[in-house]
């Protein structure tokens, strides 16, 4: 079961309520840090020492003596990457996407890949739970492809969990696309349904099955509520707006160790979606 927790927006407790399901689940699971730009699943885990692998995307280079001038690889590029002008080829790898398509289109065969680093993948072990991170490299504005290199440590058969990056832009998207069910975590606040409804829209664009965990519990009003049932929404979980919570984790500690009271509420959690279906393993 693949199991993605995003939100419209960031500050929900998203990623609270990814490491805390996580640590309920009875058997081995992997917790994924799709949240590459600003990755922080690791702060709340004790895991040993991390094997990082190097991730690049390939750019174009162009070999000036065989290019022409021609402007097809200009023509077909539609993130801007590489230009013409006054029949001299400009790249610009920042802006680059990897596709290729530019050497496919050039009828000199002028232009080559080399690989641009864009960040890292840190893979480490904290007892149960098998924590595989995302790292954007500073100033690199591309998380997609570090993204689905993420996903590419997805083991079939075992229980995953994602944390997704916020917001319902193409990070967020590339993220949910692979999970049976996304949890969307909200606040029953004016901002928050609002976010919702974004998220909402995008995850049933996706035709991906998705369910609603309201954080904050007791903060606002009940518009979220109104609007989910409108909508025929299932609220799985309910977490109060409790204070002890917000100082656990600005402390770096887990709520179901702090707080054994909520244990039980995220193991309702985690069987509800199907996580560790089987005998406890402590």
């Amino acid at each position: 079961m693949i199991v993605a927790i995003a939100s419209g927006k960031g500050g929900t407790g998203k990623t609270t309520v990814a490491v805390n399901l996580a640590l309920v689940v009875r058997r081995p699971v992997r917790l994924l840090d799709c949240d590459v730009e600003e990755p922080n699943v690791h702060l709340f885990l004790d895991a040993g020492p991390a094997v990082n692998e190097p991730v690049g995307i390939l750019v174009p280079v162009v070999d000036p003596t065989l290019c022409d001038g021609c402007g097809e690889c200009s023509r077909f590029c539609r993130y801007h990457a590489i230009v013409v002008l006054k029949e001299r080829p400009l790249v610009f790898p920042e802006m680059c996407h990897g596709c290729g398509g530019c050497l496919q289109v050039c009828p000199q065969k002028a232009i080559h890949e080399v690989v641009r680093r864009i960040g890292v993948v840190r893979t480490s072990q904290a007892g149960r739970i098998s924590l595989v991170q995302g790292s954007l490299d500073v100033g690199v504005a591309l998380a997609p492809p570090l993204i689905r290199e993420v996903q590419q440590r997805i083991q079939p058969g075992t229980d995953t969990v994602i944390d997704a990056p916020p917001g319902t832009s193409c990070p967020m998207i590339v993220t949910v696309r692979r999970a049976d069910v996304i949890v969307l975590v909200t606040e029953p606040t004016p901002f928050g349904l609002h976010d919702l409804t974004l998220a909402v829209e995008t995850v049933r664009e996706l035709g991906r099955s998705f369910v609603v965990v309201v954080n904050r519990e007791g903060v606002g009003d009940d518009r979220v509520h109104r609007y989910c049932r409108q909508e025929g929404i299932p609220i799985v979980l309910e977490i109060p707006d409790d204070r002890r919570i917000a100082e656990t984790y600005s402390r770096g500690e887990r709520v179901v160790d702090r707080l054994p009271e909520y244990r039980s509420l995220f193991r309702q959690l985690a069987e509800r979606l199907g996580l560790g279906i089987g005998p406890e393993k402590e």
